[in-house]
Formats: C-alpha cells, sequence, structure tokens
C-alpha cells in the first residue's frame, strides 16, 4: 500500500466519525456540487478542446490527464456528464460543449464488436436528445440499437460482452447498463424487437447472474448453443465468489431502469433485493461509500470506490420513487449519505486539480494496478446524475 493510498484510508475512517449534527440542507450540498462541476468541468473541457478526437479518461500517477478513443468504453461519459450541467445551468457554453464532446463518438453508432455503444451512445446522445429534442440524434440511437442487436443470442437469450477465447459467450453485469438503449430505440421507431432483447437479457442474467442473497457474479460464461452458462466468475473484482462493488452497482441500477421502463414487477423486486444486500452488509463503511470489492481482504485497509458509490447513489434515488414510504425514506437517506460523502473534501477534489475530473479515488481494475486510486468519467458522470435526480424530487414537491 502506498503513503498516498494509506493516508486517504486515515483520511475516510476520520471522516467518518464526524458528526452529523451541524450539516448543510442537502439541497446546498447539491448545489454547491453542481456550481463546483460546472467549473471543473468547463475547464476539463477547454483541455479537450485542444486534444481533438479524444475524450477525457482518468488521470496517470503523475496527475497527467489521461484521454481515450472514442471506441473505449467510457467515451460517452463526459459528453453526458457536460448535458447534465447544461439541463442544470442553461448557458450556451455547456451546451456547445456538449455538442461538441457528443459529435465525438458519434461513429460508434456502428460499433458491432462490443456491448459498451449503449454506454457510449446513451450517456451521450439520449441525453443530447432528452434536452434539444435535436431530430438528427434519434437515427444515431437506432443505429446504435441496431449494432448492439447484433450481439444478441436468441438461444440463450443474452446480449454477448467480449468476443475473447478464453470464454464460449462471456455476459457480464455491466451489460445491464447498455439496455436502455435498446428500449429507447423501440419508443423513437415502435419496433417491439429492440425492447423484447432488452426484456430477454435481464431476465436472463436475473436468473443466472445473481446469488441467493442477491449479490451478483461479474461474468457468466453461457454456452452459446443452449440455454445456460458453462461457469460463473470474476473478472474484476476480488474473487469469484466475492461481491465486486461497481459490480453491484450496476445490477441495482439495471433493474430499476428496466422496471421503469418496462414496469415488470418483477424488476423492482430484484431492484430492492440488491438494495438491501448493499445497505444491510457488514462492510459497508460508516460514510456509505464501497470498499472496490465487499468481500476484499484486507478490511478495513482496503480502498474505496467512489464511482460505485456514484452509482449506487444515483439508482437508489431513482429507486426510492418506485418503492412503499418506508422503503423510499430508506433509500433516500442513504443516497443522500453518499451524495454528501462524495460532495465532502474526503472524495471532491479541488478547483482546477485532479486533472479537472470532479471526484477522486475510483478503482478501475484492480488486478492489473489500473486507474486505481483515481478520478474515473463514469464516477463524474454518475455523481452528477445523482445530484440532478435528488434536486428533482425537490422541485417536483
Amino acid at each position: 500500500m502506498t503513503t498516498k493510498q494509506l493516508f486517504f484510508i486515515l483520511l475516510i475512517s476520520g471522516f467518518s466519525t464526524v458528526s452529523f449534527a451541524k450539516q448543510k440542507p442537502i439541497l446546498k450540498v447539491i448545489s454547491e456540487s453542481l456550481e463546483f462541476s460546472v467549473l471543473q468541468s468547463n475547464g476539463l473541457f477547454k483541455k479537450m478542446v485542444e486534444i481533438p478526437e479524444r475524450l477525457p479518461r482518468t488521470v496517470n500517477k503523475e496527475g497527467e490527464l489521461v484521454t481515450a478513443k472514442d471506441n473505449w468504453w467510457t467515451s460517452g461519459f463526459f459528453p453526458g456528464t457536460l448535458w447534465y450541467l447544461y439541463e442544470y445551468s442553461k448557458t450556451d457554453e455547456l451546451k456547445q460543449a456538449a455538442q461538441a464532446m457528443t459529435h465525438r463518438v458519434e461513429k460508434q453508432q456502428f460499433t458491432t464488436d462490443n456491448h459498451d455503444v449503449g454506454l457510449m451512445i446513451f450517456c451521450s446522445y439520449g441525453n443530447g436528445l432528452r434536452l434539444t429534442k435535436d431530430k438528427s440524434y434519434e437515427q444515431v440511437i437506432i443505429n446504435a440499437a441496431k449494432s448492439l442487436s447484433t450481439r444478441f443470442n436468441p438461444t440463450n437469450g443474452t446480449i454477448k460482452s467480449w468476443d475473447r477465447k478464453e470464454w464460449q459467450f462471456p455476459v457480464i453485469i455491466d451489460n445491464m447498463m447498455n439496455l436502455e438503449l435498446l428500449t429507447q430505440a423501440t419508443k423513437l421507431t415502435g419496433d417491439s424487437s429492440f425492447n423484447k432483447i432488452a426484456v430477454s437479457h435481464a431476465d436472463t442474467t436475473m436468473k443466472y447472474h445473481f446469488r441467493p442473497d442477491a449479490s451478483s457474479y461479474h461474468l457468466a460464461n453461457y454456452f452459446s448453443n443452449k440455454a445456460g452458462y458453462i461457469e460463473r466468475m470474476t473478472h474484476q473484482g476480488y474473487a469469484n465468489e466475492s461481491s465486486w462493488a461497481r459490480g453491484q452497482s450496476w445490477g441495482l441500477y439495471g433493474y430499476t431502469m428496466m422496471y421503469r421502463e418496462t414496469g415488470k414487477k418483477e424488476y423492482l423486486e430484484h431492484a430492492i433485493k440488491i438494495a438491501n444486500f448493499i445497505a444491510s452488509h457488514p462492510n459497508l463503511p460508516k460514510d456509505k461509500i464501497p470498499y472496490w470489492d465487499f468481500n476484499a481482504p484486507n478490511i478495513p485497509n482496503e480502498l474505496r470506490d467512489a464511482s460505485a458509490g456514484a452509482v449506487i447513489a444515483s439508482a437508489l434515488v431513482e429507486l426510492s420513487t418506485f418503492t412503499d414510504k418506508k422503503l423510499s425514506k430508506k433509500y433516500r437517506t442513504l443516497a443522500e449519505q453518499m451524495i454528501r460523502s462524495l460532495a465532502s473534501p474526503a472524495y471532491r477534489a479541488e478547483l482546477g486539480q485532479n486533472g479537472n475530473f470532479i471526484l477522486k479515488h475510483s478503482v478501475g481494475f484492480m488486478a492489473k494496478n489500473s486507474e486505481v486510486d483515481a478520478p474515473l468519467t463514469y464516477a463524474d458522470y454518475y455523481f452528477v446524475e445523482a445530484l440532478m435526480r435528488y434536486r428533482k424530487l425537490f422541485n417536483k414537491k
């Protein structure tokens, strides 16, 4: 463990014991965080203007900005973050920035060699369409849904995640995040085949990807020529039977979204089970930002994953709108705790620092020592989304 990592663990330990008696009102925390995010993201956009055809990804160990090509799975997140911040600020500057960054991922609408076309296109073009009603964005989304659909296997009922020789038909829990692209394509075209693929994938994943306690395996290796799986394992978590934190967040978010899109009660019930697994886990820290794996071997001396916390917080805010009053209060309270933690100095960067990313202390791929204890573009996206979702709850009152 590095000195930097040890300092972070000590900082978080101290933060978690702070009394919450004199907390700022949550709406003030949210407004301050959104204002900060506008300034920080504008700074990052100005850097990206000088780097054509690239999208922000993270920073390296020297603190230098790391960018990615448009075909990297995270390419749609920064454009999506800018769209959310435009929705908040309504400034032409942010709208133009969002449009410019969104255009950089346009050709990914024709990507057929991986499942992440959903994240690439829907986080960018989906949010852009929602906010501008730009008709040209519709065809990009439809084309992307067609591309994603080519990876669907009707025999085993799932969308293939990766084309890799070590597995026959690998499906990772992350794939739940790509299904909204398909449901939206059905709404845009009236073609129900997209929605049917999404439902099939969600149903099959619910059947085979989860343990009795509603925790999720990271990867299920399916048969390609019949129903069922060959093996279940992890690729990014600590162990095959451990609960990789971001994997749990993908599942929670995905089934909450699929309930919203389909109204299937089974999805709501499953999302509630996942939320309860996370909320009641004995290894969930006091500040509610999870360790990178709920079963990592050296807890409490393990790194947190702010990206998992951001995804969970965003999902919980939405889930709270679908449940009874008791569960709604439970999930909103937990989401609020997570938002407060992420908005604190323990996780939120200082202005102009951290490569102009919003959050610190995420974990990308621990086993490969890749993007460990670093900012990540998707952590920022889901944090801003959580802020906007929570803010909208109060605006509706």
